[in-house]
């Protein structure tokens, strides 16, 4: 056994020794040494491409048109008119275009008073349609009393621009009226005032009826 030198330690001492480096340490046998599993991930190509779904939108040829506007079923009051040589017959609906009543009977004036009252009740009862009676003969044939009510019908759309003017056929309208008259107990002379407006009624009754058929 040698003796002790302090000098010859190790780093503590003021010099080392020159000791051999240090080996690794061998397995034992029978073992492996532990994996250490790693991703390997090839940047030799750059990134790899990041895939983005886009919906793509060709606005070369502008915005897309937007749907057509769905047709919409008119509302509010109709006033139905019974054309005759001498007086107008009118009626008038419930708000909701379902039931009809006489309103007033007119004098056909020559400086056209009747029609500026028409077009004064279409503002005052806030109509939204007005229909006309077209008196043909039975037959189907349009004689001078159609024509009248045809051009009658042209001069009230005239006034009132905003609010259309259809014509109807009331080839038994006058007939109808004066059976429901005389059903209700009106005599012959208390039918003559009241005669127009109730033929109106029919007009307008009838309008509304096919109208609610349709849709």
């Amino acid at each position: 056994m040698s003796e002790y030198n302090p000098d010859e330690t190790g780093p503590v001492g003021g010099r080392r020794r020159g000791l051999p480096a240090v080996p690794p340490a061998r397995p034992r046998s029978g073992q492996q040494p532990a994996p250490h599993p790693t991703a390997e991930i090839d940047f030799s190509r750059g990134f790899p491409p990041v895939s983005n779904e886009t919906a793509e939108i060709d606005l070369s040829k502008g915005w897309p048109a937007p749907p057509p506007p769905q047709p919409q079923r008119r509302g509010g009051r109709v006033l139905g008119v019974d054309v005759g040589t001498v007086r107008v017959g009118v009626a008038l609906s419930d708000p909701t275009g379902t039931l009809a009543s006489p309103l007033e009977t007119l004098q056909r004036a020559k400086d056209g008073a009747d029609l500026d009252r028409l077009a004064q009740l279409v503002v005052e009862h806030e109509v939204t349609e007005i229909v006309v009676g077209d008196p043909r003969h039975l037959s189907g044939a349009s004689g001078a009393s159609a024509q009248d009510a045809d051009a009658y019908a042209r001069e009230l759309a005239g006034r009132v621009p905003d609010v259309p003017v259809n014509m109807i056929d009331e080839r038994l309208s006058t007939v109808t009226a004066t059976s429901h008259l005389r059903e209700g107990g009106r005599s012959s002379r208390e039918q003559r005032s009241v005669i127009d407006q109730a033929a109106a009624v029919v007009i307008l009754q009838q309008f509304l009826d096919s109208r609610r058929g349709r849709s």
